[in-house]
């Protein structure tokens, strides 16, 4: 074995070294807050990863109704559908506030997933933990009242239950926003919300951030 394959194959590949590292085929942009990072009906032809910041996808139907179908956070990959073929987005991604987000070329995404086994289970188990949880919304949706829906969706975002410390303070997020992600009005959202806050659950800082504690989860839990 010569000596350049040996030292190919002691190589450890680092994910975080990868997606930290500006090289060919991958950039770090940043986008301002409200700035639009891609638009439903652009050209597929990146994945991104979220180093900082949070981001919002929705998607506009034929009539011009717009939806907000997730916000992602810190560690997120969005637009992945140009790895299956994907030419066109289908939603629309902006920065709901500064980021800063590592955008990775279709080539070189399916090339180090290809090469890189540790890249490749991590990036899958990040697919298969997302999928569950759209299921998860699936059944929240079907089967939850929305008082219920929306306390699960602000513990979602204050990252209640992942690993880490809670971010209990969360960035503006609008009303409307928030009605089109449970699925219902900005009128029940407001009743609830305000509901929360009497109760102790939800607190209001300077700017509208909002505060989230985790006695909030006594109105998942309660039957």
């Amino acid at each position: 074995m010569g000596p350049r394959v040996a030292a190919k194959k002691l190589r450890k590949f680092d994910t975080k070294t990868f997606l930290s590292t500006i090289n060919g085929g991958r950039k770090i942009v940043a986008f301002a807050k409200k700035q639009a990072i891609f638009v439903q009906g652009d050209s597929s032809d990146a994945v991104f990863y979220i180093k900082e910041g949070k981001v919002k996808l929705t998607v506009v139907s034929q009539i011009g109704k717009e939806a907000t179908i997730g916000i992602l956070n810190e560690g997120d990959f969005f637009g992945e559908g140009c790895l299956t073929g994907q030419t066109l987005r289908l939603c629309s991604a902006s920065a709901m506030n500064d980021c800063s987000v590592m955008q990775i070329d279709k080539k070189s995404m399916t090339e180090v997933l290809h090469r890189e086994h540790e890249f490749s289970d991590m990036f899958v188990a990040y697919l298969l933990t997302r999928n569950i949880r759209y299921e998860e919304d699936l059944v929240d949706q079907l089967f939850n009242s929305s008082e219920k829906r929306l306390a699960r969706m602000l513990l979602l975002l204050a990252h209640f239950g992942k690993d880490g410390k809670p971010e209990s303070v969360i960035p503006t997020i609008s009303q409307e926003t928030l009605a089109e992600m449970v699925g219902t009005t900005r009128s029940r959202v407001s009743f609830f919300m305000n509901r929360f806050r009497k109760l102790g659950f939800i607190d209001y800082h300077a700017g509208d951030e909002l505060q989230v504690h985790s006695s909030l989860l006594n109105i998942v839990l309660h039957d």
